[in-house]
Parts: structure tokens; C-alpha cells; sequence
């Protein structure tokens, strides 16, 4: 299947334009009916790019902010929701099945938060025209700066006492991985992104012996700052041996980033992705299966966990949970799908998933968009919202338990993000991380003389 008009002769002059007002709502009424609460992340871009002189740096500097998709947005805030999920509420129900929290969410939200940082990415610099010259040199700095702040703002919340593998760090660096690709063109980092789900676990598969040991023992510490005193501990974790392995995960950001330069105000594109996405979360685990039947399947994979893996039970833990670092002992392990298990089925499924939903939200914030805003207020601040649900996670779910401290951190995300949007303002990390970028776009756009 081909995106909708989307050569390269239309992409390049396809204007970003403006999620317009639902007809009948009077000028300026009601700020739910377009996240407008922040704009676009401290980031904007000029309608053309600018040339080395200071004309170009002044445009680019007092360029206008766009204002963002609320379809983005509640997809954001519905992957923050389902993460707090699989934090607080246990796999199993009473008779040992699988609870369905577990069922939907697990490995499919936090791969629609890589996602959607992608796309916001892409978004932020140029939607569907890349930046060039000094503007992407700028860009670059911005995106560079926001990795320094939401990896800083990780390890300070990787203090906070909990059983959560918290992802922040991981996500800044992929943010600085992304900084490298920010001029691409929606071709090139599809043909990059998907090629990145296919290859980076066997690339990964590879090298994990060669820096775990035995097995390729997984990396499940919380980085915090005592971390920046093992350098090399803390970077093999992050890129190859932790929950989230930026050598792999770095896919679901590129794919995100080439659906970022896609004109996402358009039906068309909003179905194109919901089609594509369901077709490929639907095939990705059926050919898992296909593959594991083949190879023999679960007996295979008996008696392969190494026992540092803590795998007691390999039925129930190949239906919730493995670390995005599998096990190095047999080929096999790379057919699974299982969530967090950053194989080619796993990623190429969730990746699938995470499309389907974002084109779904899209859709619906076209045609009604209000029944978003509870969404979309928590998708705009889900740096800040995630960092509280971190750090409240214990507490509220030994007070509270499993589903009941669930509904306690989702009803505060919804209600806070949507008193914040509705106030016009930014979420205080977010502010952060704007200022931030703002700060290191300007840095380069000055110093750069003007002929």
C-alpha cells in the first residue's frame, strides 16, 4: 500500500496547515476544541528555509508556532494512561491468567510513546519540510538540548523509590540518536525506520554476548546520578543491555518521525495509518506464532532462560513481560512477540499497534474533536505527569492497590492536564525543555554571521 499523495514533487510543496475550528463554534470560544495549551514545544519553523543571512535568522527566530494536532496529543496522553497502567496493576489475575491491562497495554504503550516522540520530533522541525543549512543545525541543537533535559529530569526521578524501570533516560538519549535524522524526508526514514525494526535486534543479538556475558544478561537498574559514575556501565545499558535499548528502540522513533513529515491534517493519511497500523499489529504476532510452530515453539525455549533472567514461569512471561534484552542462548528467542521483547515481530507489532492508534485519534479529533480533550490536556504534558506518577507510584499503590491507585493516577493526569490546557499554560517540565530548546536554537541562529 502507497501513502496518499505523497510523491516527492507534492510533499515538498504541501503547506502544514491548521487544525481548523468545527463550524458553528463561535471565534475564540472554547480552547477544548483545539489543544492549543502548548504549541509546539518551544520549536518553530519558518514557512521556507532560511539562508545563512540574518534575514533568514530573524524569520526563523520570530517564526510563528503552529498549533498542535489533538489527535497527537490524546494519543500521547491515552500511552501515558496505559503505562501508569502496567505499572500499578499486576499481570495476574486470582487464578493465574493474565489480568487485560497486561493484555492491552503492555509493550503496545510505551511503544506508542516512542512513537509519538517521533512524530512530535518531526513535527517540531519542519512537519513535511525538513530543515536545511543553518535551520537544521539549529534544529539539531534544539533536539540535543530536550535530550539533556528529559534524560537529566530521568535520572533525578530515577531516585524516587518504586519497582518502575523508568524510561526517561532511555527516551533522551534516543532524542539525541534523533538528532542525526531531523533533515530527513518522509522516504528516507520510512525505508531507515522499517529496515531498523527488522535488523536492530539481530544486530543487538549479536553484540549483547560480547558485553553482557553469558546468556546476554539483561540491565534492569534504574539509572539515577550515582550512574554517572559508571560511564560505560550506564551507556551499554542504555544502548544494548537495559529494558528499553536505545539500538533497537531507535526504530520505533524514525518510523514515528517519517509519519511526523506525513500532512496529518488529511483524512486520507489519518486512514492510511490506521489501515497499515492493524494490518501489521495483526500479521506481526500470527507470523510469530507461524515461526515458533516451525522451530518447535515454547520447547525450544524451555530451559534456554538463563537463570540470572529470574524466569520462573517462561508460558507466563513470554504472554507479559520480557526485557527488550532476550536471551542470547538460541536463535529461537528472536521469533517471540512478547511485549518488551524488542524482536522483529515484537516491534514490527507494536510499531503497528501504535499507528493504528494514532491514525484512530486523528480521525476522531477531525470529526469531534472536544471528546479528546480529557486526552489530549495529559498528552501535553506527559513529561511532567509521567515524572509525578513516577515518583507517587509506591505510595499511592500501597495505599491504594492494583486497579483502584490505576484510576487514582489516570483521573489526576486527566484532570491536571486538562486545567493546564485550558489555562493556556505549560505543563513546568515542558516549560523546561521549551526554554531549553529555544535557548540552544537561538545560540546557533546568532552566532552565525550574516553575509
Amino acid at each position: 500500500m502507497s501513502v496518499p499523495s505523497m510523491s516527492k514533487s507534492t510533499a515538498s510543496k504541501v503547506r502544514p496547515v491548521r487544525e481548523s475550528r468545527p463550524r458553528g463554534r463561535p471565534s475564540g470560544a472554547g480552547r477544548g476544541w483545539v489543544s492549543t495549551a502548548g504549541r509546539l514545544e518551544g520549536v518553530s519553523t519558518p514557512a521556507g528555509g532560511p539562508g545563512p543571512g540574518g534575514a533568514a535568522r530573524s524569520t526563523a527566530l520570530a517564526a510563528p508556532r503552529r498549533e498542535r494536532l489533538v489527535g497527537v496529543d490524546a494519543a500521547r496522553g491515552l500511552a501515558l494512561l496505559g503505562m501508569m497502567g502496567t505499572h500499578l496493576v499486576s499481570r495476574t489475575t486470582a487464578d493465574g491468567g493474565v489480568s487485560w491491562v497486561y493484555e492491552v497495554f503492555s509493550g503496545r504503550a510505551s511503544a506508542l510513546f516512542a512513537v509519538l516522540a517521533g512524530v512530535g520530533l518531526a513535527l517540531s522541525t519542519g512537519r513535511t519540510d525538513p530543515p536545511r543549512g543553518l535551520e537544521l543545525r539549529a534544529a539539531r541543537a534544539g533536539v540535543l538540548a530536550r535530550a539533556g533535559v528529559v534524560g537529566g529530569v530521568g535520572l533525578l526521578v530515577g531516585l524516587a523509590p518504586g519497582y518502575i524501570y523508568v524510561i526517561l533516560v532511555y527516551y533522551g538519549l534516543l532524542f539525541a540518536v534523533a538528532a542525526l535524522f531531523v533533515g530527513l524526508r518522509f522516504r528516507t526514514l520510512a525505508l531507515l525506520g522499517g529496515a531498523w525494526l527488522l535488523v536492530g535486534p539481530v544486530v543487538a543479538r549479536l553484540v549483547r554476548p560480547l558485553v553482557s556475558g553469558p546468556g546476554g544478561a539483561p540491565t534492569f537498574d534504574v539509572p539515577s546520578p550515582a550512574s554517572l559514575l559508571h560511564p560505560l556501565e550506564l551507556l551499554t545499558g542504555l544502548f544494548v543491555t537495559g529494558v528499553y535499548p536505545v539500538l533497537t528502540w531507535t526504530g520505533y522513533l524514525l518510523v514515528g518521525m517519517a509519519v511526523g513529515r506525513l500532512p496529518l491534517q488529511r483524512a486520507v493519511v489519518a486512514g492510511w495509518l490506521l489501515a497499515t497500523g492493524a494490518a501489521a499489529a495483526v500479521v506481526a504476532p500470527l507470523a510469530s506464532a507461524a515461526a515458533l510452530g516451525a522451530a518447535g515453539g515454547e520447547q525450544v525455549l524451555q530451559g534456554q532462560a538463563p537463570p540470572s533472567w529470574g524466569v520462573t514461569d517462561l508460558p507466563l512471561a513470554l504472554d507479559t513481560f520480557l526485557p527488550g534484552a532476550t536471551p542470547t542462548t538460541t536463535w529461537a528467542w528472536l521469533l517471540i512477540d512478547t511485549p518488551h521483547s524488542a524482536t522483529p515481530f515484537d516491534l514490527v507489532g507494536t510499531t503497528g499497534s501504535a499507528l493504528a492508534m494514532l491514525g484512530a485519534a486523528l480521525l476522531v479529533g477531525r470529526a469531534v474533536p472536544w471528546s479528546l480533550a480529557p486526552l489530549a490536556g495529559a498528552g501535553a504534558m506527559t513529561l511532567t505527569l509521567y515524572s509525578l506518577h513516577v515518583v507517587t507510584s509506591r505510595p499511592t499503590g500501597e495505599v491504594l492497590g492494583g486497579e483502584a491507585a490505576w484510576l487514582f493516577h489516570a483521573a489526576a493526569a486527566v484532570v491536571v492536564g486538562l486545567a493546564v490546557r485550558e489555562a493556556g499554560l505549560r505543563g513546568p517540565l515542558e516549560a523546561v525543555a521549551a526554554r531549553a530548546t529555544r535557548a540552544a536554537r537561538s545560540a546557533v541562529l546568532r552566532r552565525t554571521p550574516s553575509l
